[in-house]
């Protein structure tokens, strides 16, 4: 065992003996639920934590530690814990009725304001981000005739079959980066894989290579406008521009998945932040202020497939009128302009302290601030896709996910593909409890770096 690993058991050992709550409900769980949790993503080394309550920018969990909570359940909380203003909403909704599977006045609201934040005319609503990217796929078919589709290698879309195809790989399974392979996710058919074409984020030549050798054959491409899956990964000068027009000039459409940037990294999302219009949007997580949501947003002329009746968009709980609430309050009570600059405010002094702190242990990092999001990549080599991220050390991440929780900080699990979320509750107080362990990571990893010819730049730990 090296000196990280011996770092790494000795904060899972800090962390277990804080948790025995966590511990518990954790083995009583795993008997009736398959690995203890409700979503595989909940899972984490050495247990994952289990919650009890929530209020503005801190949660406890059920042993009753609290913490600061930089998760924010992967990004759909930034209106933080409990916030008044959703609470409003959904306890005057709920004595009125939460479903009628007929539409509700709230939807003309959310819609109208979705429109006004991401300039696209027309909306309709589902449940989660993977039903959003579902009727994307459907919606570009529908309208071109086509089947196959383009997606980025690495990145995530959604749990459905048609975008559950090369995501989470090892460098070694991606194939060669001209042809990556289309290797599907669990439970996927290949045949259905075989109607996925991948392209590395950032490569403008890959994307028009693709096209010329599948001519009319493409329906359309998805996308995150930037990586989330992989710290954050930001588009290159042009590059989101430049795949608008390749996509458009072989009759193809083209959609932003901004399941995890809309609303977030600005009030209309990566869409209004780059300046660049694609044909469809997807949202969720954020909009719906901790309730779940979904909503997919589009031009008039791809969204007239549903007015028409040559795309049935359907689902029971669509719309739903306590989900519909939370939205109207998140959208007009909560995510201000106001609220926008005070996350700038508190995102950029995160940012700022971090890497002078790292830097001052003498680490490489680099990192990133939009918005309500952050992330810090423990490396000097800035990542432009997904094979350049998946060579940086997992193991350092993770002993940084463990210092943070043990200093009291509530990160999502698997810290290295994933940035943090702050929410409207949180301000420098906060920051600085994040920074002070950021600190001691640093020193932490400085000694263990004395002790080891261990290169901290690449490298995998599971």
């Amino acid at each position: 065992m090296n000196e990280l690993d011996k770092r790494i058991g000795s904060e899972e050992a800090a962390l277990l003996a804080r948790i025995p709550g966590s511990v518990k409900h954790h083995a009583r769980a795993s008997e009736f639920i398959p690995g203890g949790v409700a979503s595989s993503w909940a899972s984490s080394r050495p247990v994952p934590i289990w919650v009890e309550r929530g209020e503005g920018a801190y949660v406890w969990d059920v042993d009753g530690n609290r913490y600061i909570d930089f998760h924010a359940g992967y990004g759909a909380n930034i209106v933080g814990h409990a916030n008044p203003a959703i609470v409003r909403a959904v306890q005057h909704r709920v004595t009125k009725g939460t479903h009628f599977a007929q539409p509700s006045p709230d939807i003309i609201t959310v819609a109208e304001l979705l429109a006004q934040r991401f300039g696209l005319p027309k909306w309709r609503f589902n449940n989660s981000g993977s039903e959003a990217t579902m009727d994307a796929i459907h919606l570009m078919r529908a309208a071109t005739g086509r089947d196959l589709i383009v997606k980025i290698e690495g990145g995530y879309n959604g749990h459905h079959d048609s975008v559950l195809v090369s995501i989470f790989r090892s460098v070694d399974q991606l194939g060669p980066s001209y042809d990556p392979t289309r290797t599907p996710g669990e439970g996927v058919p290949q045949a259905v894989a075989d109607l996925v074409r991948i392209v590395p984020f950032n490569d403008l030549a890959a994307l028009e290579r693709v096209f010329a050798e599948h001519p009319g054959q493409i329906a359309g491409m998805i996308m995150e406008p930037m990586m989330m899956n992989a710290g954050i990964i930001v588009p290159d000068a042009g590059y989101l521009e430049g795949v608008r027009d390749i996509v458009h000039r072989h009759g193809a459409l083209l959609t932003f998945d901004e399941v995890k940037t809309g609303l977030v990294v600005h009030r209309g999302g990566a869409t209004r932040l780059f300046g660049v219009t694609p044909d469809l949007v997807c949202l969720a997580k954020a909009l719906g202020g901790g309730v779940p949501c979904g909503a997919i947003g589009g031009t008039e002329e791809v969204m007239g497939l549903i007015e028409d009746g040559s795309y049935n968009q359907i689902g029971t709980f669509n719309g739903n009128p306590l989900t519909m609430a939370a939205a109207v309050a998140t959208l007009t009570e909560v995510l201000t302009e106001d609220a926008y600059a005070r996350a700038d405010d508190v995102g950029s002094y995160v940012l700022k302290q971090s890497l002078e702190v790292l830097r001052s242990h003498g680490h490489q990092a680099y990192g990133y601030h939009y918005g309500f999001k952050v992330c810090v990549v423990f490396s000097g080599e800035v990542a432009t896709n997904y094979r350049q991220f998946l060579g940086f050390n997992t193991a350092v991440s993770h002993l940084h996910f463990l210092t943070q929780f043990n200093g009291g900080v509530f990160l999502p699990p698997w810290g290295k593909s994933e940035s943090i979320t702050m929410s409207v509750a949180h301000d420098r107080t906060h920051a600085d409890q994040w920074i002070d362990n950021m600190d001691r990571f640093g020193r932490v990893l400085a000694d263990v770096s004395d002790r080891t010819s261990a290169d901290f730049a690449v490298g995998s730990y599971n």
